[in-house]
């Protein structure tokens, strides 16, 4: 019954208007304070010590770093010498520029841990651009909102770093090594759809008589975004820094960047980025405080257990449970961003995890993978959200589209279901 009352207030509260946050402490304390309604009041201290337990950790560190990096490369002009850069490689012709976005949005994705800022960074350069070579405003929204949910697959990722201080077992490394196939066979599958239904409807014609990036030139623009990825990830290999540390250093660069080399941020305007990357970071470790309440109820009054056996009684097996919470988590993400996915949910899948041995650094990109399914399925993707309101459409003008998009990115995510090797295997070969 305590159960039912802790998810029963919760989803009342986000039904209310309630801030998630809010509504995952408030049925939190709830439960708590029924379960030790006849305990002395000093029960209800577990609620604030697991607050701060919960934000506690070293990983965390990380997060308002990996925040600051998306604001200032998303200020820095980066992502326009990328786009010069990719067109460079690929010539021109219808197809070429969704191709380009793909490409970008990914390389972005080994700099800012963010899905939507990938989108706005990317969706300010391409979606223009594509405009102006006569693909339509709700197709390059589609192709920019899918594009950049590989963000939280290729690393640096703030939902791994999320998942790692909540799953023990996966530590950040083993699961930004274990991102990279996943997230580039993810952008590889939707490059497929995306040049082919450009060339089937005709799209991009204007595209062919534009002229072609000069190769040198582009390469020496966009040199200093393309050695970000590898100083952020090849600093963390080689042992220079961990990868809280990795943050800080990318912060310090994008910052070198865009002050010192392409002069696209100014003194005046540090104040802003620092603002903006402290008011996301802010919201995101208040949730997770908020959300160790919500755990701390859910383990100790050990709602989990009935969770496992009514899954264990369905009879699916592991591949069966699997396929059902790929439903399930796909579903939640088209209404709920991946990080506050992984708070709710996380305690009652640990359990899970557990009962069927599955790999929890396998299991954490693949759930991530789900995560990022539901960034650009409507109703409420944010990543299709944010190419939507740069493309100025609405957001079911882009169903035709994104359906194809959406069908590509489920068979990677399934590829990576059936061949856990795909995620693995760059960990194990690093020594993670």
């Amino acid at each position: 019954m305590i159960g039912f009352t802790l998810f029963a207030v919760f989803v009342l509260a986000m039904l209310a208007g309630v801030p998630i946050g809010a509504a995952l402490g408030i049925g939190g304390v709830v439960a708590i304070a029924w379960a030790n309604a006849d305990a002395p009041w000093w029960g209800l201290l577990a609620a604030p010590q697991n607050m701060g337990n919960s934000i506690a950790k070293y990983p965390l560190l990380a997060l308002p770093m990996f925040v600051l990096v998306g604001s200032v490369f998303d200020r820095s002009g980066v992502a326009r010498r990328m786009v010069d850069f990719a067109a460079a490689c690929v010539g021109r012709g219808p197809g070429m520029l969704p191709l380009v976005a793909i490409l970008v949005a990914m390389v972005l994705g080994g700099i800012s841990g963010s899905g939507p800022a990938n989108a706005a960074a990317v969706g300010g350069v391409m979606i223009a651009a594509m405009a102006r070579a006569g693909y339509p405003p709700a197709f390059s929204a589609s192709v920019v909102g899918a594009a950049a949910a590989t963000d939280i697959l290729i690393p640096p990722s703030i939902a791994f770093v999320v998942y790692s201080v909540s799953v023990p077992g996966a530590s950040v490394p083993a699961l930004f090594a274990a991102g990279m196939l996943p997230g580039v066979l993810a952008g590889l599958a939707l490059i497929v759809p995306a040049v082919w239904l450009s060339r089937r409807h005709g799209f991009g014609a204007a595209e062919a008589g534009l002229p072609r990036p000069p190769f040198w030139r582009s390469l020496r623009e966009a040199s200093w975004g393309l050695a970000a990825p590898v100083l952020i990830l090849g600093g963390m290999r080689v042992g220079w820094f961990t990868p809280t540390e990795a943050a800080v250093v990318a912060a310090a660069y994008g910052l070198f960047v865009g002050m010192a080399v392409h002069r696209t941020i100014r003194v005046a305007d540090l104040y802003g980025i620092f603002r903006e990357a402290a008011e996301v970071s802010a919201v995101i470790m208040l949730v997770l405080a908020l959300a160790g309440i919500f755990a701390y109820s859910v383990s100790t009054l050990s709602i989990a257990d009935p969770v496992v056996a009514f899954v264990e009684h369905l009879g699916l097996g592991s591949t069966g449970t699997l396929l059902l919470l790929f439903v399930v988590m796909t579903v939640l993400g088209m209404f709920l961003d991946g990080v506050s996915i992984f708070l709710v949910f996380l305690p009652l899948l640990y359990p899970l995890m557990q009962h069927f041995r599955w790999d929890p650094v396998w299991f954490g990109v693949l759930l991530t993978m789900k995560i990022a399914i539901g960034q650009f399925t409507p109703p409420m993707a944010v990543n299709l959200m944010v190419a939507c309101r740069l493309a100025r459409v609405r957001m079911e003008q882009t169903v035709p589209w994104v359906g194809w998009l959406l069908v590509s990115f489920v068979g990677a995510a399934l590829a990576v279901l059936f061949f856990p090797p795909l995620a693995l295997w760059l960990p194990r070969v690093l020594g993670y």
